[in-house]
């Protein structure tokens, strides 16, 4: 058993008011959201109902513009391949970064198999997209850009509202995904622009399993093809029987998120910022990604001449991470950071500490401690 997790950016725990609003989906209101001639399905449907509000409220969107998934791969599988499916015949162009995450990257070498071509653009040694780069790859064929609000694994944050403008000035859509954002920084679909967008309860502190899509319904409406036929839930775009008592739990922890993020922010990054002053005091250790623009909770550290697996048997009983959970299996380097000019050896040298809501000082204090011994 780990006695000190910080591996936030993989999962978060369901924190305690989570899961008490969940557990009466269970056991009292089971009910079939979908059943629509008595009480137990009325009771479900409203649940379901307020938790759109919840989720919506969270990004700036309306409640109509929120369709729940099992989580952001479903849901960029669905933005990207059901738009494509749609517009595909007119617009077959789509831009993205080098350093999205492999749900983005891998729904977009499927569409490239089949006629689509994809510019991957390059990022800078902060992970940063350039603008004008952008600006020079739209064609009268690209039908979106596909930009994430904040990277995973570096928890650097993209300048969202200028990508969209520029997508929206060349007449393309702008998709985001928000995994690693929503909760973490304020997101107002309206202003930044965003046509699309996704979420999941399980990095916010909700349960894993179920997750949203946001897609704009005004001027123009959106249209998607549905990857899943079955009943034709959610305006026929994701079939299946709702997961009520999840869809409950990501409602309830994007509201929690509403208020709490400013507080969160304030003592969580004076936990990393402490961090990062100590363990770059030793040899050849330094940060990768943007230390200005990016997530409160989030650190990736070089060190350089040192393994990953190295540092994380030093690191005793502490949960932290070389990359995404999703390519943790994966000896090969992050290609994150391989994007951001590391070499494969610095990129192998490299952890990712992401903090969350329990964390302590003291647990830092023990972190910089084993680290320090490990360069005596």
């Amino acid at each position: 058993m780990t006695s000190i997790y910080l591996d936030h950016n993989a999962t978060t725990p369901v924190i305690d008011d989570v899961l008490a609003a969940m557990l009466p989906y269970f056991t009292v209101h089971f009910g079939n959201a979908s059943s629509k001639t008595h009480a137990y399905g009325w009771i479900a449907e409203q649940a379901v109902e307020t938790a759109q509000i919840q989720v919506a409220n969270l990004i700036g969107a309306q409640k109509e513009e929120i369709i729940f998934t099992s989580g952001s791969t479903e849901s960029i599988n669905l933005a990207i391949k059901g738009l494509a499916a749609v517009y595909g015949s007119k617009k077959n162009h789509i831009i993205t970064s080098a350093t999205e995450h492999l749900a983005v990257l891998n729904s977009l070498s499927k569409l490239s198999k089949n006629g689509f071509v994809i510019t991957i653009l390059p990022v800078d040694r902060v992970g940063q997209i350039d603008l004008q780069q952008l600006k020079s790859a739209f064609t009268e064929k690209t039908l979106m850009v596909c930009i994430m609000h904040a990277n995973n694994e570096t928890g650097t944050i993209n300048p969202i509202k200028e990508i969209g403008k520029i997508a929206h000035e060349n007449n393309a859509l702008f998709f985001c995904d928000a995994t690693q954002a929503a909760g973490k920084v304020n997101i107002d679909v309206v202003e930044d622009n965003i046509d699309m967008l996704c979420i999941s309860a399980h990095k916010m502190y909700g349960p894993k399993g179920v997750g949203a899509l946001y897609i704009r319904n005004m001027q123009p409406k959106i249209i998607l093809a549905s990857l899943i036929d079955g009943g034709g839930h959610q305006n026929d775009l994701r079939s299946g029987t709702l997961n009520v008592p999840g869809i409950v739990g990501l409602g309830k922890a994007c509201e929690i998120a509403l208020t709490a993020t400013w507080d969160d922010g304030i003592l969580i990054s004076r936990l990393r910022t402490v961090l990062e002053q100590r363990l770059t005091l030793l040899p050849n250790v330094f940060i990768n990604g943007d230390i200005r623009n990016r997530l409160y909770n989030t650190t990736n550290i070089c060190f350089k001449n040192k393994s990953a697996a190295d540092i994380i048997k030093a690191l005793k009983n502490v949960a932290v991470s070389n990359g995404s959970a999703c390519s943790s299996a994966n000896a090969a380097a992050s290609h994150v950071l391989v994007a951001m000019g590391l070499t494969e050896s610095e990129a192998q040298s490299s952890i990712r500490f992401s903090f969350g809501k329990s964390n302590t000082m003291q647990e830092v204090e023990l972190i910089v401690e084993m680290m320090t011994k490990l360069y005596a």
